[in-house]
């Protein structure tokens, strides 16, 4: 520590788990769960995710009977596919087109699945046109009898409204009660008030706050420059303890699993390779997969080919640690040239030693959005998102 003065230390704001916003303005507090008959399955593009001020996971923590899944490309979707098989609560997409029935004038008489996509208008017309199933279904439409309320985000239409405010209009319309539905916009309007008045005191101060330091050097430019570039990836292996005679015999970690998540689409890679030496007994418990997934695996070049079709060679690879894409350029797969180890990353912005990656990002106040892939794979991938994107934030300062 420098004795030329008081140092500065910048603690991350702390974060609400729940709803994922800074608790200084956290609005779960003014959420009071709705029972409903209509199940609501939520598809948010993944660029929506990170806005502060969106409002489908707002939407989704309002309805016990909803869930919530980001992403861009559906087609394998097992979520997706559960919603729309479901006979007792047949699926349709709200969503303006022709065809399209008017909801509030001509309600159907049963319980359904709405699906609602989350979105700009141009990420929502981007997804529906790239999922056939999506096209597929009848849909919904109506006409917004008031304006929107979202006064902090501007709607390119005056009868265009919010996510959370569409779902409280044709939600009150589908169950026949829509004063019930009025509670969703509570959460909803303290949001917008609670961030105008942020923005007033903000910028009414006569002096400006100062920004607080970053947590330590800033991370490599590539988090600012290539940012549409980075892919996060996990590697698992069958790995038999050191000093087992098996591994004494020529047993030596093989990679078994392979996933990588690109942020800037949301598309995810997740291909499990059949084991080449006997399975370790400690294998399926730590990668958190069945041994009948593992054995049923492809071949390593299998899983070669369908990497290479899905990786650039412009991409950023992102890893936890050098272990996985170690184990994966042993196995003789391609690794494009550039690579981020985020440990590493992790311990310039702290000036010391990071832990876990769990303990990293608790540090960080940064919270892993939903499990990417199976397996303990697709946790990890989600957190090495997690901590990447804390980086690209970083970066813009």
């Amino acid at each position: 520590m420098s004795s030329g003065g008081p140092s500065l230390v910048f603690e991350p704001r702390a974060v609400c788990a729940r709803c994922r916003r800074p608790e200084k303005v956290c609005y779960c507090a003014h959420i009071a769960p709705i029972p409903t008959a209509t199940r609501v399955v939520l598809l948010q593009h993944p660029r929506e995710r990170d806005v502060p001020i969106g409002t489908a996971r707002m939407a989704s923590l309002c309805l016990p009977n909803s869930e919530l899944h980001v992403g861009i490309d559906w087609s394998g979707s097992d979520a997706l596919a559960r919603a729309l098989s479901d006979p007792t609560r047949p699926a349709a997409l709200l969503y303006p087109g022709e065809g399209a029935i008017d909801v509030l004038a001509s309600p159907p008489k049963g319980p359904v699945t709405l699906v609602v996509i989350d979105g700009t208008w141009s990420l929502a017309r981007k997804v529906v046109r790239e999922n056939p199933q999506l096209q597929a279904l009848p849909r919904f439409a109506f006409t917004p009898r008031a304006p929107s309320e979202y006064r902090i985000r501007r709607e390119p239409d005056e009868t265009y409204v919010s996510t959370i405010e569409a779902l409280a209009i044709v939600l009150g319309a589908l169950e026949g009660d829509p004063e019930r539905f009025q509670a969703m916009l509570t959460p909803f309007r303290a949001m917008v008030d609670t961030q105008l008045r942020c923005a007033a005191t903000l910028h009414g101060a006569r002096v400006r706050h100062k920004k607080p330091p970053t947590l330590g050097p800033r991370v490599p430019m590539v988090f600012r420059e290539r940012a549409g570039d980075l892919v996060c990836v996990v590697g698992e292996a069958n790995a038999w303890p050191y000093r087992s005679a098996e591994r004494g015999d020529g047993h030596p970690d093989e990679l078994v699993q392979w996933v990588a998540y690109r942020p800037s689409t949301g598309e995810t890679f997740d291909v499990i390779a059949k084991p080449r030496y006997p399975l370790a007994p400690s294998t399926p418990r730590h990668v958190r997969l069945g041994e009948e997934q593992l054995m049923a695996g492809v071949t390593m070049d299998a899983l070669h080919a369908a990497w290479r079709a899905f990786v650039k060679d412009t991409d950023v690879v992102c890893s936890w640690g050098r272990y996985a894409t170690r184990i994966f350029a042993a196995s003789g797969g391609f690794l494009p040239k550039t690579r981020m180890d985020l440990r590493q990353v992790g311990r310039q912005l702290l000036k010391g030693k990071v832990g876990t990656i769990e303990g990293f990002l608790a540090q960080i106040g940064a919270t892993a959005p939903t499990d990417v892939a199976r397996g303990r794979a697709g946790l990890r991938a989600a957190q090495i998102h997690a901590v990447a994107r804390h980086c690209v934030d970083v970066a813009k300062v």
